[in-house]
Formats: structure tokens, sequence, C-alpha cells
């Protein structure tokens, strides 16, 4: 096998790992349990994100009628108190349901289940769940190619190090350029539609997968300045591969968008006092 073939592989590897790693420990990936209620196992899983228009359905599968749940939730960070909802028991499960939230909004919520004299609460601490606008399916699927791509070349781009006779020129212009397409281009687009922004990283936000991908960018600019201008620019590309995979082992969503509700109904009063 040709070592330039084996690097590709590597890279490969390590970038679905990476992938997979940033996906599963991301604060909208599903929570799910068990817990046991009255000498019963009871399976769970909690969506932490919901996209589209609709409200959002909690279904807990018991198989058993004589289980009883009670949906507890309120809005995010906000001293609203707890709203209850009577969970209905139909074909094997318990279903609540959540209402629709403005594109970033969040509510966190609980389920409690009771049966005869005992009663849990699932999960221990209370679930986060986001709310976010549909994003065309032609819109995804280029943003998460090319981004998937940009961390390939990238990772493949440092690991020509290890080649015989290294030749970075190529793929740096490749990853720069992937990166541009998947990161700053696709990446604001499904933000506009999921947040109803394009860009809440620096210097309008905090919303970390913005940032990381500017954080990335910066370090392919550099590494595209050195092409043209350092005598040794291989140190500055291997430094914007290492900077990029380190970037993207950051959880996917950490620091997202979040609709400040204390401010939207501060502005709510202010617009019923003009009526």
């Amino acid at each position: 096998m040709k070592r330039s073939t084996l690097l590709w592989i590597i890279a490969f590897v390590l970038t679905v790992l990476t992938a997979a790693y940033q996906r599963i420990t991301g604060p909208t990936y599903p929570l799910d349990g068990k817990s046991r209620l009255a000498n019963q196992t009871i399976d769970y899983k909690f969506d932490r994100s919901h996209s589209g228009s609709e409200n959002h359905e909690i279904k807990i599968k018991t198989d058993n009628e004589n289980i009883s749940g009670i949906l507890q939730w309120k809005r995010f960070k906000t001293n609203d108190s707890w709203n209850q909802q009577k969970m209905k028991f139909e074909k094997g499960f318990l279903t609540g349901v959540l209402p629709h939230q403005p594109p970033a909004g969040k509510l966190i919520y609980k389920v409690v289940l009771v049966k005869d004299n005992d009663q849990i609460t699932i999960p221990a601490e209370p679930v986060v769940i986001r709310f976010k606008g549909d994003v065309p399916i032609f819109i995804i699927i280029p943003h998460v190619l090319l981004i998937f791509l940009a961390m390939l070349f990238s990772t493949r781009t440092g690991l020509e190090f290890f080649n015989k006779e290294p030749n970075y020129k190529k793929l740096t212009y490749w990853t720069f350029g992937l990166l541009i397409l998947g990161g700053m281009i696709f990446g604001p687009i499904m933000q506009k539609y999921a947040f109803g922004e394009f860009w809440t990283g620096i210097p309008f936000g905090i919303d970390l997968t913005d940032n990381k991908t500017l954080i990335a960018l910066i370090g392919w600019i550099i590494a595209v300045i050195a092409l043209k201008r350092s005598a040794k620019p291989q140190r500055w590309i291997i430094f914007a591969s290492i900077l990029m995979f380190v970037v993207y082992l950051i959880p996917h969503s950490v620091l997202g968008s979040e609709l400040d509700y204390n401010e939207m109904d501060k502005q709510n009063k202010i617009e019923k006092r003009v009526e």
C-alpha cells in the first residue's frame, strides 16, 4: 500500500471518530437511560433538540396503564413556575406535549411517573431542549458534507508531514476552499434557517459553533499566506491542521444560539405600553 493511501485512510478514520465524538457529546444529542418503578424497568429517551414549527411530543414506553405520568416544564433560565400536564396513555406509551418555542428558545423539562405508592422523576436532572426552525435538506446535505470534507482534508494535510516528499500546496488550498464553502457560506445559511440569524459568533455573540469555525478559518488563512510568503510554510500548515482538529473536538452546539426570555418579556411589555 502506498504511503499516501495509508495517510488518507488514517485521516478518514480520525475524521469519522472526531465527528462522532463531537456529535454524541454535544448538548443536543438525545438523553437516554433506565429507571425502576414498582419493580418495573422504564427505558426512556428524551430529545434535546426540536426542528420545525410543531409542538414537541414526549413519549415513554411503559406497557402498563396503571402507571401515570406528569410532564413538567418551564422556560429555560427564567423564574417561571413549573407547568404541569397529565400524560395520556395510549398503545403502551405515556405521551405529553411541550409547546413550540421561537427559534433558539429553550425549555427545561422532566417527567414524574407514579404507580400506586411509588413515584420517580426521570431523568434525575431536568432535560433542556432547544427549538429551531426547519432547515431545507438541500442546505443540510452540502453543509454537512463540506464540513466533513474540510475536516478530512485538514487532517490529511497535517499528515502530509509523514510523506517522504511532502507536498502541502494542493491539500492546503482544498482544505481552505472546503472550509469557506461549508463553514462560512452554507454554515450561516443553516444558522439563518434554524435561528433567524446568519452569524451569532464574534463580534455579535458567543455561539461556539460559529466561533470555532472562525478560529479554524483564521488558522488556514495563516497557512495559505505562509505558502506564498514563508520559506518554511509547513510549520504553519501543520499548526492550522492541529488547530482545526482541536477546535472540532469541542462538542457540537456547545454555547449555541439561545433566546433570552427575560429580555423578550421586557420588550413585549414595552411594546404593550406603546400600544
